[in-house]
């Protein structure tokens, strides 16, 4: 695990430095603690990251100038913050838990837990991501896409305005972040349900689900008994 905290207060910072090593003590790589956004977005661009902890209130500056780059990231995101009314709108983004200040080791655990164990009980429902431009980064809304295409550890993002971008982070991860409303049709594919036109089952158990707009994907075989009960 390569971990970067992000907090202002030393004492807190520190804090949090002795949980993280207490709970991943062998799995954990690297550990860094910086206390200011300039740093932080440098480090977050220059190094490969797992898990990033975030205060949202940094000397005055909001973390959030973090957390759009961060989802445009592979590493996942926990917020450590006093400003629990903050809480939907991180969520928003995609982060993974919401910890509220104050905070002891074992709700700490329970975030990390939540990175260890996710499952399709996990409810995070991003509403944005975010795509790498050269300009900087590009939020889009969820509901702008149609489907998601896995491209090695990144992913390709189909858009309802026929434009296509890509995603540092893996389908796997996305997947995570993702609303019902998606679903995975293909080890390759996550669909929204609602862009579903039409199922067509072919000779040899093969199947296909076709979009409104035409685009036809495949269905893994062990996929198509659940997508047509959740489809219907």
């Amino acid at each position: 695990m390569h971990i970067l905290i992000i907090e202002d207060e030393t004492r807190i910072a520190k804090r949090i430095e002795r949980m993280v090593s207490v709970y991943f003590m062998n799995s954990l790589k690297s550990l860094k603690v910086i206390d200011n956004l300039k740093e932080a977005k440098t480090h977050i661009q220059n190094n490969a990251l797992d898990l990033v902890l975030l205060d949202l209130n940094l000397n005055g500056e909001s973390g959030f100038e973090v957390l759009k780059t961060a989802v445009s990231n592979a590493f996942h995101t926990i917020i450590i913050s006093a400003h629990s009314h903050q809480a939907i709108l991180a969520f928003e983004y995609g982060v993974l838990d919401f910890v509220s200040k104050p905070f002891n080791q074992d709700r700490l655990d329970k975030a990390f837990q939540r990175l260890i164990a996710i499952d399709k009980n996990t409810v995070v429902e991003a509403k944005y991501l975010a795509i790498k431009k050269r300009s900087g980064i590009h939020l889009i809304t969820v509901k702008e896409v149609l489907f998601f295409k896995g491209a090695g550890t990144y992913t390709e993002l189909y858009l309802q305005n026929g434009t296509k971008e890509l995603h540092d982070k893996s389908l796997e991860k996305l997947e995570q972040l993702l609303p019902h409303t998606f679903f995975r049709i293909h080890k390759s594919y996550l669909v929204k349900l609602s862009e579903i036109k039409e199922i067509i089952v072919k000779s040899g158990s093969k199947y296909l689900a076709e979009l409104h707009d035409g685009t036809i994907l495949p269905i893994g075989r062990t996929k198509y008994k659940e997508l047509k009960s959740k489809w219907l």
